[in-house]
């Protein structure tokens, strides 16, 4: 990937792309260490998003003032964090320094209905992307459907996800160029019917056990 980024920035379309570095270390000097080699990696000068990864909570002051620090210089254009912990979603965006926010959400594990998109602020309301729209795979696999359901698609999951007008962007893992292809077209097909809606959540609350969260 790093050396596809070079290779499209060489063709002097940068402007194109929307790159994003993670860091998982919750050090601000490890992270500084990671984020200075990665962009000399992709030879970039900087990412449009740097998303701090897994927290339960807002990440402590030293990180927060690297992160910030680091999009006063440009080197980053927007804040991003991913969490577990949906219900600390609504009151950073309240505090306004992130600009989007990664949270779980498929037909499984619904919760972000009740405990995050309704309580976002209506105007100037954080990005919001979605990951784990299978599962982890397991709304595709047929042992884990409801006796006489068939699995459910790639597709019919992420059309699940952004069908909720809350989210703006869902996370897909691709394998293969196949696989992204196939992904892709779902963005060609007409939202999911009532009935399919009920029959998706109703795997979900069949894997989850009881009614999603």
């Amino acid at each position: 990937m790093m050396q596809a980024i070079r290779n499209i920035i060489r063709r002097g379309k940068r402007e194109e792309l929307v790159v994003s570095l993670i860091d998982y270390t919750h050090s601000a000097l490890l992270g500084g260490s990671r984020f200075a080699g990665g962009l000399k990696a992709m030879g970039l000068e900087y990412v449009d998003i740097l998303l701090l990864g897994f927290y339960p909570n807002k990440p402590r002051a030293g990180i927060m003032d690297w992160a910030l620090g680091l999009k006063e210089k440009g080197m980053v254009h927007y804040l991003a964090l991913s969490s577990h912990q949906r219900k600390v979603f609504p009151r950073l965006a309240k505090e306004g320094e992130f600009d989007l926010f990664h949270l779980r959400y498929n037909a499984v594990h619904r919760g972000a209905e009740k405990d995050v998109f309704p309580l976002l602020p209506p105007e100037n309301k954080p990005g919001i992307v979605g990951y784990t729209a299978t599962r982890w795979g397991q709304l595709l696999k047929e042992s884990k459907m409801p006796p006489g359901e068939p699995p459910l698609s790639a597709s019919d999951c992420y059309r699940f996800v952004l069908q909720n007008s809350s989210v703006d962007v869902c996370m897909t893992g691709a394998r293969s160029l196949e696989m992204m292809r196939e992904n892709l077209q779902m963005l060609g097909m007409p939202p999911l019917g009532p009935e399919e809606m009920k029959r998706i959540r109703k795997i979900g609350d069949h894997i989850y056990g009881k009614p999603s969260d």
